[in-house]
């Protein structure tokens, strides 16, 4: 392929990237992904960091016996089933994001009158 095919095309993909970067479909879709991501890291982060810190701050809660195991053990095997959850709970909204983002491409095509694919 000649140089400058190669440089027109880089051209167009990137006055179209910009177009889709500018538009308010797509400012709207970053806004709903971290509307999502945002709370779900800083929650995981606390409750991650909260096993350590409880075990040197708070022994004495941490050791106490429930179902015959103490309440340290039982934080750390939570820890599993939350992040399952929050990974659960991603994949749901990523079907949504995922939606958003295939009619902001559609759009986009349209818009530069490739129609369909």
């Amino acid at each position: 392929m000649p140089t400058q095919l190669i440089e027109e095309r880089y051209q167009a993909s990137q006055t179209t990237w910009d177009k889709i970067a500018d538009s308010p479909e797509f400012k709207d879709l970053m806004a709903t992904k971290k509307i999502f991501i945002v709370p779900a890291f800083i929650f995981f982060v606390i409750y991650y960091f909260a096993l350590p810190v409880l075990v040197g701050y708070a022994p004495q809660f941490m050791s106490i016996k429930v179902l015959g195991v103490n309440l340290a053990y039982l934080f750390a095997l939570s820890q599993f089933f939350v992040a399952w959850l929050i990974a659960g709970l991603y994949v749901r909204a990523a079907n949504d994001f995922d939606r958003l983002s295939k009619d902001i491409v559609e759009k986009a095509r349209s818009d530069n009158g490739k129609g369909g694919k």
